[in-house]
């Protein structure tokens, strides 16, 4: 369904190309119909400075020049064909080739006579007393896009927000995003949280991320981050929620990391945020955590169809894309017993709550802080309660670090130390749990970059594969994990990927 935006003055047009920008992807070509003084130039100033994130950028009007092109973040391309004679003229503008890569924006996009994509958005600026009114049209997709990024905007509005700057953060594997939103209060994080759709089911009546425990709502992330404050850990404050939109405005913890400018893990960081586990692992946990009145969190084990199902992405995605057939009945049925009896001899580790993704994507560094809370901790709503050896593989063998070998067992060290101060800790047991739960992290990460390059369109993170395969070789030196590293040799995966 078509819908149509009320813009009461040059204040909200310009709110409204943000808005639009952050709607917008690669291959959105938009057709920007509507009188001269309509407000087409300044939405497409406004959209293409949001999508630069600066507020000063120099964005001449392409009436003379037929096209104005900015390589952004993504980039855009924004078109004036008022003034030529031949629709043919397009594409001596290069406006396929700027549709390939990037967003187009179009204005009199009736003079192309037929030779734009039939699929495009179109907006239709229209007077409306001392404001406007835009009609929003296109394909179902593209419309709800628009429409999650205009619901943002009404959350903004009423968390009293009305006027705040909005701009791109980051996406990350999931289908969740991050935007910073500036107001007079200062700058904090929109988290676009939107509610997972099922996917196909593999089994016992579940999709993946119902069997993986993966967070389907914001629910877990305001109780998990809550239970995270009370145990003297630095979570992100949450200033405004709709829990059934998914979105939520949390504090801002700052944009320094956990690495230098070259990317390298900086030691001190790395050996601070093991010491904010050794401090979490060291207490008891509890598994009903308070959401809001009324709604409880109960977090869910990680269990044995949880790692089943992880690891089986290494058989299911990687080894079909590396041999080009599907891995044999064979190989599955050995693989799954390897794990199960892998898995049946964590029961007697030591079990906390398991944050799952504690490496450097997800660590903020304060620098002004004090003790723990230096370490500003994100991302960790598909917290589970398993092994705690579990978290601290995830940071000494940092997915997409190359951490040196110094460094990553200065790290390990650090950790052990931390908890062997406090006397009942196993260090022997400890590090045989820990290889075990290295090596199923690297199994489903080996397998993960696979499928959100095929299935998701993300290459980038194929990357991290070398890394991974020398985390995994790492992991398997234990003499507990032989029976896996014979299955690896065998179907050949370490020798040619490490």
């Amino acid at each position: 369904m078509a819908l149509d935006v009320v813009l009461a003055d040059e204040a909200a047009t310009i709110r409204f190309g943000e808005d639009m920008a952050l709607a917008l992807k690669r291959g959105d070509y938009v057709a920007l119909s509507g009188d001269l003084g309509a407000g087409k130039s300044t939405f497409s100033r406004a959209l293409i400075r949001a999508v630069a994130d600066d507020a000063f950028l120099e964005v001449p009007s392409p009436t003379f020049t037929l096209v104005q092109t900015y390589d952004l973040r993504i980039p855009v391309a924004h078109f004036d064909l008022y003034r030529i004679a031949d629709a043919a003229e397009i594409d001596e503008l290069g406006f396929d080739e700027a549709l390939s890569d990037g967003i187009c924006l179009v204005e009199w996009p009736e003079k192309a006579d037929g030779a734009l994509p039939a699929d495009g958005i179109s907006l239709t600026f229209l007077h409306e007393g001392d404001g406007r009114r835009v009609f929003i049209d296109g394909p179902a997709p593209a419309l709800a896009r628009i429409r999650r990024s205009l619901a943002i905007r009404a959350f903004l509005d009423e968390a009293g927000y009305g006027n705040a700057t909005r701009r791109h953060l980051t996406g990350d594997a999931s289908i969740r995003a991050y935007e910073h939103i500036h107001t007079g209060d200062g700058r904090f994080v929109l988290m676009d949280s939107p509610a997972h759709m099922p996917g196909p089911i593999l089994a016992q009546g579940k999709y993946y991320q119902q069997i993986a425990h993966i967070a389907e709502d914001v629910k877990p992330f305001i109780a998990i981050g809550r239970y995270l404050v009370s145990r003297g850990l630095r979570a992100p404050e949450i200033h405004a929620m709709d829990i059934a939109q998914g979105i939520l405005l949390i504090e801002d913890l700052g944009s320094e990391g956990v690495l230098d400018a070259s990317g390298a893990p900086i030691p001190e960081r790395y050996r601070e945020s093991a010491a904010c586990l050794a401090h979490l692992h060291g207490q008891a946990f509890a598994r009903d955590l308070p959401v809001t009145d009324g709604i409880v969190h109960r977090v869910p084990d990680f269990d044995r169809d949880a790692m089943q199902i992880e690891v089986s992405l290494l058989t299911d995605w990687y080894l079909p894309f590396k041999r080009g057939t599907p891995a044999s009945d064979a190989e599955r049925r050995d693989y799954i017993a390897i794990w199960n009896a892998l898995i049946e001899s964590l029961g007697a580790a030591e079990h906390n709550l398991l944050l799952r993704d504690f490496h450097s994507p997800n660590i903020i560094w304060r620098p002004d802080a004090l003790g723990t809370d230096r370490v500003g901790i994100i991302d960790f709503q598909d917290a589970m309660i398993g092994p705690s050896a579990y978290d601290v593989a995830s940071l000494v063998q940092d997915a997409r670090v190359d951490m040196p070998d110094d460094v990553a067992q200065g790290v390990l060290d650090h950790y052990i130390s931390q908890r062997a101060a406090h006397g009942g800790f196993d260090r022997t047991r400890f590090l045989r749990d820990w290889h075990v739960m290295a090596a199923q992290r690297n199994c489903k990460l080996i397998g993960l970059w696979v499928r959100l390059m095929q299935r998701d369109g993300k290459p980038a993170y194929m990357r991290h594969m070398p890394r991974t395969f020398r985390n995994l070789t790492l992991a398997l030196s234990h003499r507990d994990l032989a029976p896996l590293r014979d299955w690896c040799e065998k179907a050949g995966i370490l020798a040619t990927e490490s």
